[in-house]
């Protein structure tokens, strides 16, 4: 068994449409499979429903929804990935992210995270790109789609 150095950073890749999106390890809580999902009556086209997990009701959405990056139809073979919310909300203490792909770990070293400015809007939900050598990757914004997720659950 090999553990990362303090010289990387542990991340998980998924598919969001047509982008890759690096979500950093530690807030990963489970990636499953074939769950049934709860619709949920008005909410946005980006927020798919609920998963039971837990004895929580979690969010479930579509990041390339949210950010404009395209469908990811809730099919059969997509994968959910749980999310620990950081914001201490108590009535969130989770939400999942919705991926065509099973979720890749990587490790990247901590000067190989190189931001890429070459876009002067990000979408919606986008912290920052970066680039993982030669490939780009979307950060999520994790607070402000936790405060979206809170707001639309609210409403």
């Amino acid at each position: 068994m090999s553990y990362a150095s303090n010289d990387e950073i542990r991340g998980v890749l998924i598919q969001a449409g047509d982008e890759r999106v690096l979500l950093p390890n530690a807030t990963v809580a489970e990636v499953m499979s074939r769950v049934p999902v709860e619709p949920l009556g008005d909410a946005p086209r980006w927020l798919v429903g609920q998963i039971a997990w837990h004895g929580w009701k979690v969010p479930l959405l579509s990041f390339a929804r949210l950010s404009g990056l395209g469908e990811e139809p809730a099919a059969v073979n997509n994968k959910i990935v749980v999310l620990k919310a950081l914001g201490g909300h108590a009535g969130l203490p989770y939400f999942a992210l919705l991926t065509a792909s099973f979720p890749q770990l990587i490790s990247v070293p901590r000067d190989g995270l190189l931001a890429d400015a070459s876009e002067e809007a990000l979408p919606q939900g986008v912290h920052m790109r970066v680039l993982l050598g030669e490939q780009s990757a979307l950060l999520p914004d994790l607070d402000a789609i936790e405060a979206m997720v809170l707001e639309s659950i609210a409403a």
